[in-house]
């Protein structure tokens, strides 16, 4: 059945990296690293009731718009979507998505989406990457098909200094380790951070001058160096330890800060609550313009570093847990105006912890999104409960990749 070819013409990029079209009897088929306008013959590699997705056999009638991909491994490699697109019709086709899940998910008319602001670098932006391991030791990524880790010999997201060093990187065949992860620090330091399933320490032999962690169950040990990075961002620093999250384009993250500083209308007679507030990346740029600033985070690294870079700050107070389950509790405490940051993981914002908002009621609402589907789904819900959405902002935090960063904007 799966091995049916099919000619389509593709209509849309959609949320996920795919190219749209319709198979004869109407179903949507999506299929990877195709361009909108092309004609292609597909096969079949899955099929469900009402879609089914595909591979190109053979591109018929390329787009206009389609250009040789910078790197060797795209295709087969599942880390980049649209090195086949240059780069500012990348910016056009993740604005036209994030409008169309705010339509389709979010069920809004002519949601305010402004225009995509682009990344100062296109290539070699990522302060952070993630590998896995092949069975032999080779450094790689998952495929496109998510079945395999393929070794990789070139790649053109990580910044300079962590590309240098990956080529460096050799282990034993086998070594039980989940992943391999490089972060770049100020001044070039770099730290590798091992993640297995085991308390044993992984031996390894390195000569180079960097910190190298062991994560075993979130619990961090250091095998050399540091336990942390110093991460400078607009003429602050920030330690970060090796289990918590950072932004992994630095000059596009500083954009959003700047953006927040001109969106929020800031006043020190207000409180301003920072949800799924991580290492303090927000809060320490607004400290000095609230009254209060209320951070919540579940993650315990994060916290211990937000505590570390808010310390020069008396008017913090930082609750460690789930929001879902300290936002109830403190809802009745908060005392108005209140101003509120959300920036959740790609799940979105929890529902209990959404309630709770609604409960809290908060002037504004600034919501930082990885996700434009789970937006989409909880901008329905805030509007339901009386909020106005006043503008979406995509950040292009991610370049080459279908994935979308957005700063939207909400208002009672």
């Amino acid at each position: 059945m799966l091995t049916t070819a099919h000619e389509i013409t593709l209509e849309k990029l959609t949320y996920g990296g795919d190219a749209m079209g319709r198979l004869p009897d109407g179903r949507a088929v999506f299929i990877p690293f195709g361009l909108p306008g092309e004609t292609v013959r597909i096969q079949l590699t899955q099929e469900k009731q009402n879609f089914a997705r595909g591979e190109i056999l053979e591109i018929i009638k390329p787009s206009p718009d389609r250009i040789d991909p910078k790197c060797k491994h795209f295709t087969q490699c599942g880390g980049c979507h649209y090195q086949n697109l240059p780069y500012e019709k990348q910016l056009l086709a993740k604005a036209d998505i994030l409008r169309d899940q705010l339509q389709r998910i979010g069920k809004i008319e002519n949601p305010p989406v402004q225009a995509a602001v682009a990344s100062p670098n296109q290539w070699n932006y990522r302060n952070h990457v993630q590998f896995h391991l092949t069975d032999d030791g080779k450094i790689g990524f998952i495929n496109a098909r998510g079945n395999k880790t393929i070794p990789i010999e070139e790649c053109y997201l990580p910044e300079s200094t962590i590309d240098a060093f990956r080529n460096d990187l050799q282990f034993e065949s086998r070594m039980n380790l989940e992943r391999v992860s490089l972060r770049s620090g100020a001044d070039d330091d770099l730290m590798l951070i091992l993640e297995s399933e085991t308390e044993e320490t992984p031996e390894l032999e390195i000569e180079a001058d960097i910190s190298i962690v062991h994560i075993y169950e979130d619990h961090p040990v250091v095998i050399a160096g540091s336990n942390a990075l110093t991460i400078q961002f607009l003429g602050k620093d920030f330690h970060v330890s090796a289990p918590s999250f950072f932004q992994v384009n630095t000059p596009m993250a500083e954009k959003m800060v700047q953006h927040l500083q001109t969106c929020l209308p800031v006043s020190l007679s207000n409180t301003l609550l920072d949800l799924y507030c991580g290492v303090g990346l927000f809060s320490k740029f607004f400290a000095d313009k609230y009254t209060k600033i209320i951070g919540i985070e579940s993650a315990p690294s994060s916290c211990e570093d937000f505590a570390i870079n808010l310390d020069e700050f008396d008017n913090i107070e930082l609750y460690e847990g789930a929001a879902e389950e300290i936002l109830p509790a403190l809802a009745p405490q908060l005392s108005q105006p209140i101003h509120m940051i959300v920036d959740p993981p790609r799940a979105g914002i929890d529902k209990f912890a959404l309630d709770a908002i609604l409960q809290i009621n908060p002037q504004v609402i600034a919501y930082v999104s990885c996700d434009p589907s789970t937006l989409a789904r909880d901008a329905a819900r805030l509007i339901k409960g009386g909020y106005t959405l006043q503008q979406v902002t995509p950040f292009d935090l991610f370049p080459q990749t279908y994935h979308i960063e957005s700063i939207s904007i909400f208002t009672r």
